[in-house]
């Protein structure tokens, strides 16, 4: 349901280079989310670093709104850079289990797969 890589990377240099890598597959980065900064700015102290990266190919985009419309909730995929306990991770949850548990449409399954087969480099390509 997930895929996590360790990385010995701090989470700036980890950030930058999934970002990288996001580009270099052809995706884009629509906006990264600083958990640990928005929770402080709320006065609650969160000790991990946790940034989320929304990735998306419009084209996969486009296939999966094309067959399922409300598929939109689940776009556009998400890519975590984070620290636990003294370690850092690059992971996500995958898109073909997600997907599934949403749909049973071949077509959502195969952009599942092409989707999720790409994120899998990303993020061996960051760490």
């Amino acid at each position: 349901m997930k895929y996590i890589r360790k990385t010995d990377k701090s989470i700036d240099q980890a950030t930058a280079d999934l970002e990288v890598a996001v580009v270099n597959h052809n995706f884009g980065v629509l906006h990264i989310h600083d958990i640990q900064q928005t929770l402080q700015g709320k006065g609650v102290d969160l000790q991990e670093q946790c940034r989320v990266l929304e990735v998306c190919n419009p084209n996969q985009a486009k296939k999966v709104l094309d067959a399922d419309m409300s598929m939109n909730m689940a776009l556009p995929c998400r890519i975590s850079v984070y620290s636990d306990k003294g370690q850092n991770y690059i992971g996500m949850i995958l898109p073909g289990a997600m997907l599934g548990m949403l749909s049973d449409s071949d077509t959502l399954t195969e952009v599942a797969r092409e989707v999720e087969e790409q994120s899998i480099k990303m993020i061996d390509d960051a760490i």
